[in-house]
């Protein structure tokens, strides 16, 4: 793998990112340029290329997420992902924390049908 196939965006918040992952060790990371989580074939997190997470969640727990942290929905490529909010970086930074939230959004997409 070259270097252009890597992450190229702030070890530090890659290094939270996996963290979270990992408490989670059926769920493995995927992605080596653009890492990201997923269940049933369905994207359940990612870290963007300026080291923001996004988090999959179900409509209720992306309502209160949202008033609890102060954050938005995430974008990637300019495009709006109206199912995933910006993970904040200092909840990004507090792994128990964030922990719980990765699991609703699991416990969330595994209740969706799987995707083709």
């Amino acid at each position: 793998m070259g270097g252009s196939d890597r992450y190229q965006g702030p070890a530090r918040e890659l290094a939270l990112y996996e963290a979270v992952v990992a408490t989670r060790s059926d769920i493995p990371r995927r992605g080596a340029k653009n890492p990201f989580t997923s269940l049933n074939n369905r994207m359940t997190s990612f870290l963007d290329a300026a080291g923001a997470m996004g988090l999959r969640l179900s409509p209720e727990d992306r309502e209160a997420f949202m008033a609890d942290y102060g954050t938005g929905l995430a974008t990637q490529y300019g495009a709006t992902m109206r199912e995933f909010v910006v993970v904040p970086p200092e909840l990004l930074a507090d792994t128990a924390a964030l922990a719980p939230w990765f699991e609703r959004s699991l416990a969330w997409v595994e209740g969706l049908p799987p995707k083709a």
